[in-house]
């Protein structure tokens, strides 16, 4: 391999790698529907008090709470993980469309970006970002997808 060659094939695999670093492989979703799903990732960001973690899981809504008008408008429910670990999910309405018929004791599976809190978490951004900068988020309820 020519020098030149060498140089532009170690120029790329830098940039690539400062691209990519930091980032893991949990911050792209699985195809909703995906019924491997596992709470652990959320159990440990709770436990460590972490936040901005990518997660996608699925739960059962307890809950349902009136909307979030402050600002981008929110639709709130609080959904329990297998593990009986509670979150409440933010659902951005202004910019992804409102679950209409959620209910309580519905299943839901989603993908979005865990916040710590003493309470057992928040996750939002379970829509798609319109700049591009943040990985799509979703709900998926009763075979639709809402993003």
């Amino acid at each position: 391999m020519k020098k030149g060659t060498l140089l532009l094939v170690l120029i790329g695999f830098f940039i690539a790698f400062y691209l990519y670093e930091g980032r893991s492989v949990d911050s792209s979703p699985s195809p909703p529907g995906d019924s491997q799903l596992d709470d652990s990732q959320i159990e440990r960001a709770f436990q460590q008090q972490r936040s901005d973690v990518q997660v996608q899981a699925e739960g059962t809504v307890t809950r349902m709470l009136s909307d979030d008008n402050e600002g981008s408008r929110h639709q709130r429910f609080i959904v329990e993980l297998r593990s009986g670990q509670t979150l409440l999910i933010s659902h951005n309405i202004d910019l992804a469309p409102r679950i209409d018929e959620l209910e309580e004791g519905d299943r839901v599976e989603f993908f979005g970006e865990y916040e710590w809190n003493p309470q057992g978490g928040v996750v939002h951004w379970t829509h798609h970002d319109p700049a591009g900068r943040h990985p799509d988020g979703w709900i998926k309820h009763d075979g639709r997808t809402y993003q």
